[in-house]
């Protein structure tokens, strides 16, 4: 499904030059659950804000299901985003405005799902994230594990082949977080490919593998299955 080759990306101010990303090169398969982890500032939320075609890198080839996209502009990364990749993230990026039904529905209105369509996709995956008895709550009515349900939901309701996370558990209690690790890995036990950026070893458990950044590079990789 992936495939990066000398992936590098620099961040430069009039003093100095930072190396986001030095080289990396790596491949992923549609259906794998894999963890990105090391130190902070290793670059890996770089790395995931390109994987998200949410920016783009100052070399080296991204290949997304066989097509390059390194190079896309941002309609094109928009469209290929919009109707392939979810994101979950660890502040939940809820809508204080919307309630969890129009959040979740939101992913839907923006690739023109007609509206008949939109009510029984929403209520579907709010039942499988079991929380359809909140869907007219507002997101500061909910708990944090009640809200990053509400954010998985959102993510997975266009059916994506791609799932980011990134700290999907970094403001939750350990049984909130259990809850949604066991909801991620449901999904992605039902096909859906996952990389999940995590400072937790006990998150990267529940993954198929471990990537571990240092400096913008991958320096080990461990098989978990």
């Amino acid at each position: 499904m992936i495939n990066i080759t000398n992936l590098q990306k620099f961040y430069r101010t009039e003093e100095v030059e930072t190396i986001a990303l030095n080289n990396l090169s790596f491949g992923i398969k549609e259906g794998e659950f894999v963890a990105i982890m090391g130190p902070s500032g290793c670059g890996k939320s770089t790395l995931l804000n390109i994987l998200g075609l949410l920016d783009d890198p100052d070399d080296g080839s991204y290949l997304f299901n066989g097509i390059e996209v390194a190079k896309f502009n941002e309609r094109k990364r928009s469209d290929l985003r919009k109707h392939n990749i979810g994101f979950v993230f660890q502040s939940f990026n809820l809508i204080d405005e919307l309630t969890v039904f129009e959040n979740v529905e939101l992913p839907l209105i923006y690739t023109k799902v007609g509206a008949a369509e939109r009510k029984r996709r929403v209520e579907e995956v709010l039942d499988k994230m079991q929380i359809m008895h909140r869907r007219n709550h507002f997101p500061q009515q909910l708990s944090g594990g009640q809200q990053q349900r509400v954010a998985v939901a959102r993510a997975v309701v266009n059916n994506p082949k791609l799932i980011l996370a990134d700290e999907p558990t970094g403001n939750l209690d350990s049984s909130n977080g259990n809850d949604v690790m066991q909801l991620l890995t449901d999904l992605n036990e039902q096909g859906t490919t996952i990389i999940m950026v995590t400072h937790s070893e006990h998150d990267a458990r529940y993954t198929h593998r471990i990537i571990r950044m240092l400096d913008g590079q991958a320096v080990t990789e461990n098989i978990l299955v």
